[in-house]
């Protein structure tokens, strides 16, 4: 089922996270890597070895709207990193992380495996990160 959003001039929740999880699932099926393995099958012998999460990569709706105002599309090997950075950083008992990756900078929740918001590059001015209690660079 799909909820469109008509009566604002920002995307729901539901259309971000379609965006991303349909582009992500359709690429995961072509895309291999030279041994032959897809990453769909990489994602899931990583979770039936316990290497990641069964609940997944979430987005805020703060996050799926920054990366849409920003332009910012994330390939399946970003969410791939970005999922491992966030599992890190739960092993570590880190709750608010900042995890870097290319040139993006993403404040997450690792226990509920959610992304608050996500920045790049051209953003971050400051590069001052405030509430987080540890850092994952990916």
């Amino acid at each position: 089922m799909r909820v469109l959003n008509v009566n604002s001039q920002y995307p729901s929740i539901e259309e971000t996270a379609s965006k991303y999880l349909s582009d992500a699932g359709s690429k995961a099926k072509t895309e291999v890597t030279e041994e032959g393995k897809s990453f769909a099958g990489i994602l899931k012998e990583k979770r039936e070895a316990g290497t990641l999460s069964e609940q997944g990569l979430k987005f805020s709706k703060h996050a799926s709207v920054r990366l849409n105002d920003r332009n910012i599309e994330l390939s399946n090997d970003q969410l791939f990193r970005l999922q491992a950075g966030m599992q890190k950083a739960n092993q570590k008992g880190i709750n608010e992380t900042l995890v870097i990756m290319d040139q993006l900078a993403f404040i997450v929740n690792a226990k509920n495996n959610t992304v608050i918001t996500a920045m790049d590059q051209t953003e971050a001015d400051e590069n001052v990160f405030t509430n987080i209690d540890g850092a994952v660079i990916v």
